[in-house]
Formats: C-alpha cells, structure tokens, sequence
C-alpha cells in the first residue's frame, strides 16, 4: 500500500503538462513529444475540465481556503528540508507556522501565522538535493506518471513518503483509501486550477508548444540549482504552491 501511494502521489502531481523538465540534449525528444502529447490528452479530457469545474463552483475566497488547508499539511515536509538543508531559521518558522494555522487558522484554513509576520517558504526533498550539488541528471517522460528529472522524482517520492495526511491515515484501515484519495484528489485539481490561465496562454501563443513548455520549466528550474549560476531570469513562475507566503 506504502509503495502504491507514492508512486500515486508521484504520478499525478507530475501528471499535467506543465512538468516539463530536461537536459539540454533532450535525447529521447521523439519519445519525450509522443509522451507529452499523450499527457496533454489525459490533461484535456479529464484534468482541465475538472479544473475548471472547480473554479466554476468556487469563489476565491473558497479556493484560498482549500489551498492555504493543502499549504499548512505540507509545513512538516518544509521543517524537515529546511533542517537538512542547514536553513534552521526557516525550519523553526514552519513549526510556529504549523501550530498556529492548525490551531488558530482552524485546521489551516487561515494563514494566521503570516499575519503575526511568520511568513512561510516551501521546500522539499528535490531542493535538499540540490543544496548538496546533487545535479538533475536525465529526464524522461513516462506514461501517466509524467515528465520529470532523477532528482525532482526522488524528491517528489521522498515528500510523497514523509507526508503527515499520509501517515496520519495509514492505521485507519476504515478511512484510509477515503483519506488518501480524497487528498491526492484535492491537490490534483487545485494545482491544475491554478495553471489553467497559464497553460491556456503559454499554449495559444507557442507554434510548438512542448517547447515553448520544457523551455519555460527549465527556467524555472534554474533556481533550485543552488551550486550553478543563474544567468537567465525565469520568464514563469510554474511553482504554483508559492515557495514564500
């Protein structure tokens, strides 16, 4: 069940066309497109509408609640990178972030700890790695699962592993599945309602446009590469769970 999870919460969290990233020899690129262009199908007739669905029922209000609930249940994830990575300060704001949104932010459905000036910074395994000059390494893109690096899919699988909602359900055998799925689920169609604008955009101005998608991820990528310069600004933000908030 452990092993089936992960690779669940892997998959889907790379599922959406979005995902790209590469070297920059792209050497399975024939692969790679027929890949993507199989994902973006799946992406198509199942996760955008229901993305947008969602965005159809909801207010703003509705989804800043949902995200912010999403956001507080991965603070221990943040607290145990931001501790390898040596950062302890930021590591003791996601304890005092996490006890206040669960307590007094009501489950974390308020960002309370950000008005009392705690403001958060996501991390996870993927920039722990990164930290240690571990390099991206090869990419591909898989089935379902999606496109990713070697080190964004251990990272992803490790975060994955060490999810409190995870294990805070893995003894309940009645509401397990319930639980997981259900979570999985939320943070499949929050993610995708956040990029529909700019998936939308990306795609209607790009001639090719898994280019025009692995070019914009890569750059974004860039500043998770810790032990090599940047020299180019990304032009997108394709973090949609905010690093600082």
């Amino acid at each position: 069940m452990k092993k089936r999870y992960i690779a669940l919460v892997t998959a889907f969290s790379l599922l959406s066309p979005v995902a790209l990233a590469s070297d920059n020899d792209d050497w399975l690129e024939t692969y790679n497109r027929a890949m993507f262009d199989f994902n973006y199908q799946i992406d198509k007739y199942t996760l955008k509408p229901l993305a947008k669905g969602y965005r159809a029922i909801t207010n703003q209000d509705v989804r800043n609640r949902v995200s912010s609930f999403i956001t507080n249940t991965k603070e221990p994830v943040s607290f145990a990178n931001h501790t390898l990575q040596g950062n302890f300060k930021n590591a003791l704001i996601s304890v005092g972030r996490f006890l206040i949104n669960s307590t007094l932010g009501l489950a974390g459905t308020f960002d309370v700890a950000s008005g009392w000036g705690l403001k958060g910074k996501r991390t996870g395994f993927d920039e722990t790695l990164a930290t240690y000059c571990v390099p991206d390494g090869p990419f591909f893109i898989a089935p379902f699962f999606g496109p990713f690096t070697l080190r964004s899919a251990v990272g992803y699988g490790v975060d994955a592993y060490t999810d409190p909602v995870y294990w805070a359900a893995i003894n309940d055998k009645n509401y397990y599945d319930k639980i997981t799925w259900g979570y999985l689920g939320l943070n499949i169609i929050t993610s995708r309602e956040k990029a529909l604008d700019l998936t939308d955009d990306l795609e209607k101005n790009s001639v090719d446009f898994y280019a025009t998608m692995k070019s914009a991820y890569l750059q974004n990528r860039q500043k998770l590469n810790k032990c090599q310069s940047v020299t180019e600004t990304p032009s997108y933000d394709f973090d949609f769970e905010d690093e600082d908030y």
